[in-house]
């Protein structure tokens, strides 16, 4: 894409929790971009969701606050749709001054763990399913949208309903010529099950660009929205009584010559796929935190809500964490059903790969596939039951400390803990202010 016909440029890379941070620029000044001449403190990637320094962060002032460069990801300039004037925003990844990647960048660690797969000769293709819910944020507490059409307040659940997508078509309109001129390929969009709540798939690709999809379709979303008069919010629970916001991934391993490895002919499917369930189950506990990193992602993670909480797995089961879709074996692949809505996609995806692979390398066996509800198998190895124990579990777990890089989890573990100080010192009437778009 030609920048020069954009008035301004964003340049940014997401933070710890999927927050771009970056700068703006006249599109005159595009030229520095791929010559490493666009420079961010390395701390940017790694402050709370306030915007504040992590306090004791050895990226602060014990290196000097140093800079790093920004390089453009292969993505290039993508538009910005929902803003007034002509815009471009540029993807960038972090580098240290020597060239090497900077861990502390959520993209850079998840091309970490994709890296593993390239070794062996692996490519992961995935495909996410993203819910979201429309939000009126004009008052004291949150509520659903005015339905456009009829003026009044949604006040109904409308599962699959075509009238209440019909209600927002201007703005689903919007959002799917948003995602063509923005290279985003989304499928199908449904009303989902709680109020003001819709569910939009992206297609299955490569999973670096699906990581980058899905960050980009959020920004996308919440943009568009403000132009339609409401908010839209990914929070895992906006309402207490009403159904939270989850983040499904699809993904499966294709090898040198495109094949699908977890196929193996039949509806089991092959030794990789029960190798690469177990190790998602292993890890799932201690990875608790990037599958719900906010004190209000664990309202969300209650049982018989829709969102798994316990480490098991079937063949066509939605009550599990894990499910293995029906169908032809050639699209063989795992769903992952634990993660919120308001997780980083890089850090998330990055997880869940690397516990496969790590499955995969170990050669681990998957206990028995569960039938019926998984709400009712009382002996499972569950998620952690609150924010704090997931941060504690991700430090100190040794299987994490093999999936992420040592930075990533220390930094992720140090902006976790001064956000949980941060938020007990916050009214909780007011959190939601806090994360309704910042997630």
């Amino acid at each position: 894409m030609d920048i020069s016909s954009f008035s301004t440029i964003r340049l940014g890379c997401v933070d710890l929790n999927g927050i771009w941070r970056g700068k703006r620029l006249a599109s005159a000044q595009a030229g520095k971009l791929d010559a490493g001449g666009v420079r961010m403190p390395l701390s940017a990637l790694n402050v709370d969701i306030f915007g504040c320094d992590i306090e004791d962060s050895p990226l602060v002032f014990e290196s000097g606050d140093a800079d790093g460069m920004l390089l453009p990801t292969d993505r290039g300039a993508v538009p910005m749709p929902w803003l007034g004037a002509p815009t471009a925003l540029v993807p960038m990844m972090t580098y240290r001054d020597d060239g090497t990647p900077f861990l502390g960048d959520p993209r850079q660690a998840l091309v970490h763990v994709l890296d593993r797969y390239a070794a062996k000769g692996w490519q992961v293709v995935a495909g996410t399913e993203m819910e979201f819910c429309l939000i009126d944020d004009s008052g004291d507490q949150p509520k659903p949208p005015a339905n456009p059409i009829t003026g009044r307040t949604l006040a109904h659940q409308e599962v699959l309903s075509l009238a209440e997508l019909d209600a927002f078509d201007a703005f689903f309109t919007d959002l799917y010529d948003g995602c063509d001129a923005m290279g985003i390929p989304a499928q199908a969009a449904i009303s989902e099950s709680g109020l003001g709540q819709f569910e939009v798939n992206l297609n299955h690709q490569s999973a670096l660009r699906a990581a980058d999809d899905a960050v980009l379709f959020k920004t996308l979303i919440r943009g568009i929205a403000r132009k339609h008069g409401f908010a839209a919010s990914f929070m895992a629970k906006p309402y207490g009584d009403e159904a939270g916001n989850g983040l499904h991934v699809h993904f499966s391993v294709v090898d040198q010559d495109g094949q699908n490895v977890f196929d193996n002919g039949a509806d089991d499917g092959a030794d990789l796929l029960q190798q690469a369930v177990a190790g998602c189950l292993a890890a799932m506990p201690a990875s608790t935190l990037l599958l719900a990193p906010h004190g209000n992602s664990y309202d969300r993670l209650v049982p018989g809500a829709h969102a798994p909480t316990a480490a098991l797995w079937g063949y066509e089961n939605r009550t599990a964490a894990l499910r293995i879709p029906g169908g032809s074996p050639k699209a063989r692949r795992i769903e992952h059903r634990t993660a919120g809505g308001d997780i980083n996609p890089y850090l998330m995806l990055a997880t869940v790969f690397g516990a496969a692979l790590v499955g995969i390398e170990d050669q681990m066996q998957p206990p028995a596939p569960i039938t019926g509800d998984a709400y009712q198998v009382s002996d499972a190895p569950q998620l952690a039951p609150d924010w704090e124990t997931a941060i504690t579990w991700l430090e100190q777990d040794p299987m994490m400390a093999r999936i992420l890089p040592a930075e990533t989890i220390r930094n992720l573990v140090m902006t976790k803990r001064q956000e949980l100080r941060s938020f007990a010192a916050l009214d909780p009437k007011s959190h939601w202010q806090v994360l309704l778009e910042a997630v």
